[in-house]
């Protein structure tokens, strides 16, 4: 049961890191509705650098959130199906993707909005599952 859980947890955070991505890439849900906001982050650059613009960097920091989620489904959906073991017999790796579930949660619940905010919940919650089976064991 524990690697169930631990396969749809990370399902979801795949789905969601995906959907990310193409919204990012593929889509204008990124801009402001306030047109000459877009055009100011295009047009500016942080005090760190001149090298990127506001934009260029709001665009990459979406793009790698979104490649974290993938590589956590990425790395857990195969290692839950072909190597069960290693999170049967590590701690480590049974409670790494409660952490990162947490954390996600909390990104979420403090800056984000409803609907990622209920897919990590559920997600976590399948994390700690698969964690509270695997140290009973």
């Amino acid at each position: 049961m524990e690697l169930i859980l631990m396969v749809i947890g990370a399902s979801i955070f795949g789905i969601l890191g995906t959907l990310h991505l193409l919204l990012t890439c593929f889509s204008n849900q990124f801009e402001a509705y306030d047109p000459s906001v877009t055009s100011a982050m295009k047009n500016t650059s942080p005090k760190l650098t001149r090298e990127t613009t506001l934009w260029d960097a709001w665009v990459g920091f979406n793009v790698s959130h979104s490649l974290g989620a993938m590589l956590l489904a990425a790395f857990y959906i195969p290692l839950a199906i072909w190597h069960a073991e290693v999170i049967r017999g590590s701690f480590w790796f049974s409670a790494l993707p409660v952490l990162v579930g947490l954390s996600y949660l909390y990104l979420a619940k403090k800056y984000w909005f409803k609907t990622p905010f209920i897919g990590i919940l559920i997600s976590t919650l399948c994390f700690i599952g698969a964690f509270v089976l695997v140290i009973q064991r």
